[in-house]
Formats: structure tokens, C-alpha cells, sequence
């Protein structure tokens, strides 16, 4: 058998390296063009078969990580093959590791602001803001506003797909089968997290990257707080006059939040300043702030697992049902109830367009955009391609790509790349997730009827960013 494959092998890279073509890498190490062999064709193949399961998941059910791992694995096995028949195994080994560490940054990073997230859940914080919005008994214009803008401020702490589904659940809580408030408040939702998560590093994972890919300090995201209010505001102005100006039936028990929660909460606060902290004064990666910031609650894990009879107690002083069975806090539980489907998608995200690149079609599209149709245009159209294709792989391919930009270009890029999935309910985590949780009420053709009214706070978000940050460009 082993002879058999070893044959075929033998065999089949002949054929492929008549197309292969020897260039020199920027890090001065020479890499092999297949822009136009097999190897570079079966490549795109394979990666666009992947990405299509990718967006047939809610049909297909199939989750999205396991195509793009596949297509990873498959990729970089090709690569792998052509360079050992022309002994740059080495070559090809530095490329794979590089990206490897590119993903493990990021994977850590998210992975403690999750387990956070998860805490905070499990400690109520969510359930009684939502439980304090049902009891206030505000009506349906108002409500439209405030979740809006509670959803605006909470991403860019929280991820937009948390904040969405929580502020959606307030909305199905008091919409009732006012399906008219529920379809216009959930765009509003989507639109709100979206925008919010542009101007914050930890907003959105496309931030995420260009923070820790060094282009934009810190601060330097919070020049498109303006821009990213404008891309939320104007649509919302435009759908408020379609909101029912009525007033819901308030109704629910009240939620107290749990022992800890207020505590939780800080030591969050205090871990995105360590990740600050080690990146802007120690000029360590933001990543190791962030893994201590997790031995911070993993040390008050501790307390609260050792003092759990404390909560036992106020159990017993609460009404019945308000808080439940107590269970310990159990640091592990919170990081096993992870997004690991998200975090495995971007592996396979981060080492299929990094392939693509090594291959050298990045380099050839760079060119076709960045050169040919100038920065503004090409960034512009970032943002328009992740309405349909998720704008994790398209941010990372723009930072390999890695394009000569002013500032206000590479501004422009995360702001666009950021807004540009609330285009279509399917451009984004959080409209795809609404569309489950709201099912009937809030549909693809109920957010596209709208897509004008986003589409007018997209192009006026721009054209605000040009103004207030010309100094930039």
C-alpha cells in the first residue's frame, strides 16, 4: 500500500511543477508562485466548496468549523507536497508556524474575554439588566431606542453576538406578537452591535486583529466613535417612525444579580487594562494581559467555591424561584462553555487564507485593489463583501495582504469591515443568531426591506470619517 502512494506521489507532483515558478518573500526567503499550477486551482476549490458549507449552516446544520479545518489541513498538505519535491520543506514549515501563532494570539485573547462573559452570565448580570428593562414598563418607540443604544455600548465590551441576543431577548419579552416591533427592533439591534464594535478593540475580532497586528494603537479606534454613531443612528431615525406607538404589558419576576457579579464585572474591567497595559508600556502582546486577567478570576473562582455556604444563606432570605439551585462557581465550567465552533472556524479561517497568501493569490488581488482601484474604493468594498462572506477571512486577508495605507485608510477598513455585515442579516454573527432566536419574526427579506436605511448610515458613516478624521488620510 505505502508503494502504491508513494507512486501516485511521484506521479502527480511532475505534473504540478511545470506551473511552479520561484519569487522572493518580503522576509527575504524565496517562496514558490502557483497562482497558476493545480496545486493553486485545487486550493481555491476546496476553500470555496468550505466557505459555501460555511454559509449553508443553518440548512445544512452542519457546524462551521469542520469544513474550514478540513480545507486548512487539505491546503497546506498540498503546499506541503510541492515544497518537499523541491527541498524548501523549511520554507514552508516557517509559514504554517507563523500563522499558527498569529491564530494562538488571537484564540487566548477571545477565549478569556468568553470565559468572562460566560461568568457574567452565570452570575445573572444579564438576566437582571433584562429583567430591570421588562419591569420598567417602557413603551415600544422607547424600547426600540434604548436596546439600541444599550447594544451600541455593551459590544464593545461584550462581543456583538452576547450583546444581540440578550437585547433580543428583552425585545421578544415585551413585542409579545407585535411582530412589526420585533423585525424593526432586532435590525436596530444588529445594526447597534455591529457599529458599537467598530470603534473598540475588543468589539469585534476584525479590531481584535489590526490591534494586535500593531496598525492601530489602542485609542486610535476610539477616532471612529463618531462614525461608527452615525452608521446607527441614521437608521434607526429612519425606522423609528415605522415603530408601533404603543406601550407593552410589562410583566415578569425581578432578577437580582448573584454574589460576585458587581466583582466580576471589575475584575473584567481591570483585565482589559492589564491587556492595555502590557501592549502600550511593556510592548509585550495584548494576550498575556488578557491570561492574567483570567488568573485573576480564576483566584476569585477560588474564594467563591470556598465560600459557597455564603450563598446558600442569601438563598434562603431570597423568594423562591428568584435565584435557584446554588451551585459552586466552577472557573472550568465557564471556559468549557466557550464558542469553541467560533474559535476552531477562525483556525481554520486564519490557516486557509494564509495558505491562499503563501500561494500567492493575496499578493495578486492586493494589487488588483489597493493598486488599480485605490484605498478608499477597495476599502469600501471590504465592507460590502462582508455583508455575504463573514468578515473574519476578508479582514485577514487584507492584513496579509498588508497594503501600503495612511491611518485614516486602515481606519477606514476596520470601520467598513465592521458595519458592512449589517448590510444583510447574514453578514454578521449576530443577525444570523436573531434569525434563530426570533424565528418567524425576524427574517432575511424583513431586515432586507431595510437594507436602504443601513445602506444610507453605511455611506454616511464613511463620509463622516473623512471629515472628522481627515487629518488621518
Amino acid at each position: 500500500m505505502k508503494n502504491i502512494v508513494a507512486t501516485l506521489v511521484a506521479l502527480l507532483i511532475p505534473m504540478l511543477l511545470p506551473t511552479v515558478a520561484i519569487a522572493s518573500s518580503g522576509a527575504g526567503h524565496e517562496t514558490l508562485d502557483m497562482t497558476t499550477s493545480s496545486v493553486g486551482y485545487a486550493a481555491i476549490a476546496i476553500f470555496v466548496l468550505a466557505y459555501i458549507l460555511v454559509m449553508a449552516e443553518e440548512f445544512t446544520h452542519l457546524r462551521k468549523s469542520k469544513p474550514v479545518i478540513i480545507a486548512a489541513g487539505i491546503i497546506w498538505a498540498m503546499i506541503g507536497a510541492v515544497y518537499m519535491s523541491h527541498g524548501m520543506s523549511h520554507e514552508a514549515e516557517v509559514a504554517v508556524r507563523h500563522n499558527l501563532l498569529e491564530y494562538a494570539e488571537l484564540m487566548l485573547f477571545l477565549l478569556v474575554a468568553m470565559t468572562y462573559i460566560n461568568a457574567m452570565e452565570e452570575r445573572s448580570v444579564f438576566d437582571a439588566l433584562r429583567s430591570w428593562l421588562i419591569q420598567k414598563g417602557f413603551g415600544f418607540r422607547k424600547l426600540f431606542w434604548m436596546t439600541g443604544f444599550l447594544a451600541f455600548f455593551i459590544s464593545p465590551v461584550a462581543d456583538n453576538l452576547t450583546t444581540a441576543l440578550l437585547m433580543c431577548a428583552v425585545v421578544l419579552a415585551v413585542g409579545g406578537d407585535n411582530s412589526r416591533f420585533v423585525t424593526l427592533a432586532c435590525i436596530n439591534i444588529v445594526v447597534g452591535a455591529n457599529a458599537g464594535g467598530a470603534f473598540s478593540p475588543f468589539g469585534d475580532i476584525t479590531t481584535l486583529m489590526v490591534w494586535q497586528k500593531g496598525i492601530v494603537d489602542f485609542w486610535g479606534f476610539f477616532a471612529l466613535f463618531i462614525p461608527s454613531l452615525v452608521n446607527f443612528v441614521v437608521p434607526a431615525a429612519i425606522m423609528h417612525f415605522a415603530i408601533p406607538n404603543e406601550q407593552p404589558t410589562a410583566g415578569g419576576d425581578a432578577v437580582s444579580m448573584k454574589r460576585g457579579a458587581k466583582r466580576i464585572i471589575a475584575l473584567f474591567l481591570l483585565t482589559i487594562a492589564t491587556a492595555v497595559s502590557y501592549h502600550n508600556f511593556l510592548g509585550l502582546p495584548p494576550v498575556i494581559g488578557m491570561l492574567t486577567g483570567l488568573g485573576y478570576l480564576k483566584l476569585f473562582g477560588f474564594f467563591l467555591k470556598k465560600t459557597a455556604r455564603r450563598d446558600e444563606s442569601a438563598e434562603d432570605v431570597e423568594h423562591e424561584g428568584q435565584m435557584g439551585d446554588v451551585v459552586p462557581f466552577d472557573i472550568f465550567n465557564k471556559i468549557a462553555r466557550a464558542e469553541w465552533d467560533t474559535l476552531f472556524f477562525f483556525y481554520g479561517v486564519v490557516l486557509c487564507v494564509g495558505g491562499l497568501g503563501f500561494l500567492g493569490y493575496l499578493a495578486l488581488v492586493s494589487d488588483v485593489m489597493y493598486n488599480s482601484w485605490g484605498a478608499t474604493n477597495a476599502n469600501i468594498t471590504v465592507g460590502i463583501l462582508s455583508a455575504i462572506v463573514d468578515n473574519i477571512p476578508v479582514m485577514f486577508a487584507v492584513l496579509t495582504m498588508n497594503p501600503e495605507m495612511s491611518q485614516g485608510q486602515w481606519l477606514l477598513v476596520t470601520l467598513t469591515a465592521g458595519v458592512g455585515g449589517s448590510l444583510l442579516s447574514i453578514g454578521s454573527a449576530a443577525g444570523v443568531a436573531l434569525m434563530g432566536q426570533a424565528r418567524g419574526k425576524y427574517t432575511f427579506f424583513g431586515h432586507l426591506k431595510w437594507s436602504p436605511a443601513i445602506a444610507a448610515g453605511y455611506v454616511a458613516s464613511i463620509a463622516v470619517h473623512f471629515w472628522i478624521n481627515a487629518h488621518l488620510f
